[in-house]
């Protein structure tokens, strides 16, 4: 796979502070790359720095194949960028926002026109398209900086936090432009605190600490590595009895860690005795309509890395 970023070792301090401390990492060509933690860990400034802006310590990286610290305006010319909290011009309507943006960025002149309309009408903007935006909600405020985001056809996406203050069918819009970014073979990386979110758009996530890149990979991957095996679910007809929950929890290797009316979840050492489990339930009158194991979520994954030692 073409490498749309490579990282190598970044670091970047701000007085005492490590804002980036040796982080290394690649994002493929055409791949929603998740990058989570809580304020603080450093995503921002990574951005920064992968999109020249600021100048690392030391390490390196590449972007579309180019250094940022020596061609910073030719790697922000095939970005996009969504920063958290995206600055509008309020005075400017949002068609001479796209506009003005456009010039910037250096759209040929006869495909601005075009280019505004559709990235209006793909918003849900074009109603207002000549109005301040000083009179725009929050959450239109949010979609019009998408839109800017996407003025010059970038093939590389930084998005911070996307669908903050969007409301549901807006923050769906959201989510499909990035399935269809996808599909487009465009490379997005999503900033976000939104772990549902990240965990249903992205292929690959890494996990900030303080600076440090402390996790990287699928879910998958990283729920083997850092979970027990996923949990079995046990669905009944009618309520689970009393005796069927005690004839399960008493299956070696099998422990219930959950119990609802007709739902029992299970931590099993292994297939076997998941299927322990099962015939146990039966034998105690338990009618076993489905039973699977569930994947671990990546909210799990991510409690679990919180609880690593440093």
């Amino acid at each position: 796979m073409t490498m749309a970023i490579a990282a190598d070792g970044l670091i970047r301090s701000f007085g005492t502070v490590r804002a980036v401390d040796g982080v290394s990492f690649e994002v493929g060509e055409g791949e929603v790359f998740g990058l989570l933690g809580p304020n603080g860990a450093g995503k921002t400034t990574l951005i920064r720095l992968l999109a020249g802006v600021l100048t690392p310590d030391a390490g390196s990286a590449r972007v579309l194949g180019l250094d940022p610290t020596i061609d910073g305006s030719a790697v922000r010319s095939r970005c996009g960028v969504l920063t958290e909290t995206p600055a509008v011009y309020e005075r400017l309507t949002a068609r001479q926002n796209l506009s003005f943006a456009a010039d910037v960025f250096g759209v040929p002149v006869p495909d601005v026109g075009a280019r505004v309309g559709d990235l209006l009408a793909r918003f849900s903007l074009q109603d207002r398209a000549d109005e301040p935006v000083a009179g725009f909600s929050k959450g239109m405020k949010q979609r019009l900086a998408l839109a800017r985001a996407l003025i010059h056809d970038p093939e590389l996406l930084f998005l911070d936090e996307p669908t903050a203050g969007l409301d549901p069918v807006a923050s769906r819009q959201v989510h499909d432009l990035v399935g269809t970014l996808r599909d487009e073979g465009r490379t997005v990386v999503l900033c976000t605190h939104h772990l549902v979110e990240a965990e249903a758009l992205c292929d690959r996530v890494g996990v900030l600490a303080k600076g440090k890149l402390i996790a990287l990979g699928t879910v998958r991957e990283l729920s083997d590595r850092l979970l027990a095996a996923s949990p079995v679910v046990l669905s009944f007809l009618g309520p689970v009895a009393d005796a069927v929950a005690a004839a399960v929890g008493a299956v070696p290797g099998v422990a219930v860690t959950e119990r609802e009316e007709r739902r029992l979840l299970l931590a099993a050492a292994d297939d076997g005795a998941a299927a322990d489990a099962i015939g146990a339930a039966v034998r105690a009158g338990g009618r076993v309509v489905s039973a699977g194991r569930r994947e671990h979520t990546l909210e799990e994954v991510y409690f679990a890395l919180q609880e690593v030692p440093a």
